[in-house]
This record gives structure tokens, C-alpha cells and sequence, in this order.
């Protein structure tokens, strides 16, 4: 299981309402919970996001980086990951 560090909660926290209508966690500990309960991933690189869509079976043929990462289940951390979160 992946450890999610404060900076992937913080992240999920302050962002949540682009994946979710309504906030699903208010502080680090529930957020931590809450991704680990839908198997969010953290990942290193722009292009681990592309295999992770293509391993799951979404078309991401002829989508470009930036459409990629503003998908709605894509949370960009600040450091260089990401974290993907299957509402």
C-alpha cells in the first residue's frame, strides 16, 4: 500500500471539491483513510499518469499532457507527483 505523506493529504484536502461535490474529508487523518479506502495512487512523472489511464483502460490517445492532468481525478502535489483519486 502506498504511504500518502502530508504533502499528497494536504494536497487532496485543499482540492478535493475538483473531483468531489461536496468535501469528503476535513482534516489529514480522514483524508488519509478516505484514500486509502478508494486505492488512490501516487505517482512520480507526467508519464506515470499516462500508464496508470492506460492500464485502467481509458482512452488517452491523442490527449495531450496538460488535458491529462486536468482531469478531475488528477491532483497535482507541487513536487513533481501526483496523485490519482477514482472518485
Amino acid at each position: 500500500m502506498h504511504e500518502f505523506d502530508d504533502a499528497v493529504l494536504e494536497c487532496f484536502l485543499e482540492n478535493q471539491l475538483q473531483l468531489f461535490p461536496h468535501p469528503v474529508a476535513e482534516n489529514l487523518e480522514e483524508a488519509e483513510s478516505f484514500l486509502e479506502d478508494c486505492m488512490a495512487v501516487v505517482v512520480d512523472s507526467v508519464e506515470e499518469v499516462i500508464e496508470f489511464f492506460e492500464e485502467e483502460g481509458i482512452d488517452m490517445e491523442g490527449a495531450m499532457d496538460s488535458e491529462i492532468l486536468e482531469a478531475d481525478e488528477v491532483f497535482d502535489i507541487g513536487d513533481g507527483r501526483y496523485l490519482i483519486v477514482e472518485g
